[in-house]
């Protein structure tokens, strides 16, 4: 029997899906995320399987996927008799979180500012310009993406890509700890400051400047972390 593939399929080369499809534990990873890192859960809330069903309008293999996707990224804690419960927050860990960042983006930020052209000057205010839209707005997952966006314009334009990708592993971590301090005045007002900052010294090509300014950035962030998770 000939199992050729018809000329019109054998011939195609166009495998892309047109409409990338989100599947519901994608939906429910991210549902549940959101409201862990925006502190609508909090440190130590159980996690209820048929609660979240309800809530979520999907079934309990779908949520007992998404519980254990947020593990992995440090969001979700299994108790041995309590169940999942949403992970504490604690300074040890925040801090250790902090020192990674500090090590990577003063880096990225410095080899940035050496290679950084014209193209890359200019996705960097347009990155720039919707973070301090964010701040204005005050939502926190659109500050949250734009943060994400301006740092990976950083960190690519810098060659930085197995870095970018330890990043990306602490996103959500990230996230949380920039929710946390983002309640503040102190770094409602700081915040746009040192990010304009840090775009200033890259666009003026200077990997010094860009470097210090990244740790003073971080200094301050940390700082503010350590006063509200160790109270």
């Amino acid at each position: 029997m000939d199992q050729t593939a018809p000329p019109d399929e054998k011939d195609s080369g166009d495998l892309r899906i047109a409409h990338p499809v989100t599947t519901l534990r994608e939906l429910a990873v991210e549902r549940l995320r959101n409201a862990i890192i925006t502190g609508r859960f909090s440190g130590g809330d159980r996690l209820v399987e048929r609660t979240l069903c309800d809530q979520l309008g999907v079934s309990r293999s779908v949520v007992r996927e998404a519980i254990r996707y947020l593990e992995a990224e440090g969001l979700v804690e299994i108790q041995p008799r309590g169940g999942p419960v949403v992970a504490m927050l604690d300074w040890p860990q925040a801090r250790q979180v902090y020192e990674i960042r500090r090590l990577l983006e003063s880096e990225a930020a410095a080899d940035c500012a050496s290679r950084a052209d014209d193209g890359v000057k200019a996705r960097l205010r347009a990155a720039l310009a919707d973070l301090e839209a964010a701040f204005d707005d005050a939502s926190p997952l659109r500050l949250y993406d734009a943060t994400t966006a301006l740092y990976e314009v950083i960190f690519t334009a810098a060659g930085h890509d197995i870095a970018w990708e330890v990043v990306q592993r602490l996103h959500s971590r990230i996230s949380r700890l920039r929710a946390l301090t983002l309640a503040t005045r102190e770094r409602r007002v700081s915040g746009p400051a040192h990010m304009a900052r840090i775009c200033d010294a890259i666009c003026a090509n200077d990997p010094v400047a860009a470097a210090a300014a990244v740790r003073d950035h971080l200094r301050d962030a940390a700082e503010i972390a350590r006063h509200l998770l160790e109270k």
